[in-house]
């Protein structure tokens, strides 16, 4: 055959083995691995490529011109998107085909040039930390939503009074408002872990090769730049080798998961008709297909359930790098990723779910207060007044209150039944005196509004120390929300910078963007 006849040169990942890989390994691992690049790695990837490429051109590692092909034609392919590719699922990862259609398109000589001085491994842990970089980033900001709602409903219902419960049992009153300010203060310190975990992840490991760098001259800090990381992850091995950045996100979604789930049982077990504390908006319920009656709180069930499901990818998140080598292995390093961001993905919808449900909630502030008046939370307020207007010990008082409230049980009275004389009798009986508190001072006692307004010590539901913790967690959710503001401006504006410079060097080089790739 003549010369100019000639098939062009093929590239291939395979040349090491004779044999393509097994039907069980392609349904099994290569369809599955390649489905997943291209639902979550596309863009990120593309961005690699693009920074990577114009650093060879920058450290002169790769001929200018080559670099300028490469990148008009991954700029087009960006454009027209993951259709482009010729997808058989006979390679293992999306990268094999984006080389391939580098290939294709430029030719070995030239679209052969892009992975210089770079190996798949610091690819692929760089191209998941920024599709996991992003995840974290819109849950840092649905976090930030759900702290606001908290905060507004807190404030709505400083004076809402309830039962306060301890092993669900009537313990003190509180107000709704500060039920719900304890709950805006877990999801603040969630968010914080997150902020933790975004630290992490917020790393760039490109430029780690295969485990020990490389030899060619690179410049890791541009492409750094270029991709908008905080830093580097400075040590190869472990760019490549230590997955603590998934381990670490996923951790904290699960602990904040655990802790929306106890707030939704508490909201589910307040919206039965027994409690009759609250009631679910329409539509965060359903009904049932035989019972006309029902109107079931499937919003929060779905909660509660999706806390489930991010347990469950921690631990195989965790299992999946446990009695791995500490090095770049498929089990320890690759498998966490997509049930970490599938995850992650479920837990942002479902907290946007908990935040309609609670901004759309319907409280019964009477019904709750009539039960905080009925059920002998105010008996440590009784045993205080005892202890403040006698000066009895407070296990003396406590031992008359809690005699007290016994036999107010036993005679089918409730609390707001108790009177001095119940007091005195009871005092009278265990001690051989009586306490000659006045009637006023005991229905200041049992009233459970003139509670709250006593716990005023710091942390207190007193309503004056309410607006002064709320003011001060505002302003700590105005800060956050300004930090994560600046790390999205930081991305955008490397984004901003990686396509003017890839603009710029084609143009420098006379050549045209290609249009987008016709298919």
């Amino acid at each position: 055959m003549a010369q100019d006849q000639a098939a062009p040169p093929v590239v291939s990942l395979r040349e090491r083995v004779k044999s393509p890989p097994a039907e069980t390994m392609v349904e099994s691992y290569y369809a599955p691995a390649v489905a997943a690049g291209i639902r979550f790695q596309f863009e990120p990837e593309v961005k690699i490529h693009l920074a990577h490429a114009l650093m060879l051109a920058e450290r002169k590692i790769v001929d200018r011109s080559d670099v300028a092909q490469i990148v008009a034609t991954l700029m087009a392919l960006r454009q027209t998107g993951v259709s482009a590719l010729t997808i058989d699922y006979r390679q293992e990862d999306l990268y094999s085909y984006i080389e391939r259609f580098l290939v294709e398109r430029l030719g070995p000589a030239t679209g052969g040039r892009l992975h210089t001085g770079r190996s798949r491994n610091d690819m692929h842990t760089t191209s998941w930390r920024l599709a996991l970089r992003a995840r974290i980033l819109d849950l840092m900001n649905t976090v930030l939503r759900l702290r606001s709602t908290l905060l507004a409903h807190a404030e709505t219902h400083i004076d809402t009074v309830m039962p306060g419960y301890t092993h669900t049992q009537h313990a003190q009153p509180i107000s709704f408002g500060y039920y719900l300010l304890s709950a805006a203060d877990l999801v603040e310190r969630d968010f914080r872990r997150l902020a933790g975990a975004l630290s992490c992840c917020d790393r760039s490991p490109l430029g780690s090769g295969a485990l020990s760098t490389t030899g060619f001259p690179i410049d890791r800090d541009m492409t750094s730049r270029l991709l908008g990381f905080a830093g580097l992850v400075e040590v190869g091995y472990d760019g490549v080798a230590i997955r603590d950045d998934v381990h670490e996100t996923i951790a904290a979604v699960a602990i904040l998961m655990t802790g929306i789930s106890r707030v939704a049982t508490d909201l589910q077990s307040w919206n039965t008709m027994e409690y009759g504390f609250i009631e679910l908006d329409d539509a965060y319920s359903s009904v049932s297909s035989i019972m006309p009656q029902k109107k079931n709180p499937q919003a929060l069930e779905h909660v509660k359930a999706v806390a489930a499901i991010a347990i469950g990818a921690l631990n195989t998140v965790l299992a999946c790098s446990k009695n791995t080598a500490l090095a770049d292995v498929n089990d320890g390093v690759s498998a966490p990723n997509v049930p970490a961001l599938e995850a992650i993905e479920r837990v942002i919808r479902s907290l946007l779910v908990f935040d309609g449900a609670l901004s759309s909630l319907k409280v019964h502030a009477d019904v709750m207060r009539r039960s905080a008046e009925v059920g002998f939370g105010t008996a440590t307020e009784l045993a205080d007044i005892i202890v403040r207007e006698t000066g009895m010990s407070f296990r003396m008082a406590h031992n008359v209150v809690g005699r007290v409230v016994r036999e107010t049980i036993e005679a089918g009275r409730i609390a707001t039944d108790i009177t001095t004389a119940d007091l005195d009798a009871a005092s009278q009986a265990l001690f051989g005196h009586a306490l000659g508190i006045s009637d006023g001072s005991v229905r200041t006692a049992l009233d459970p509004a003139e509670n709250l307004k006593t716990r005023t010590v710091t942390g207190g539901p007193a309503p004056e120390r309410m607006l002064d913790m709320l003011a001060r967690r505002r302003a700590r959710l105005e800060h956050d929300t300004e930090e994560t503001d600046q790390v999205l401006r930081r991305i955008a504006d490397a984004d901003a910078q990686l396509e003017a410079q890839a603009r710029q060097l084609i143009a420098d080089m006379g050549l045209p963007v290609q249009p987008q790739i016709a298919r």
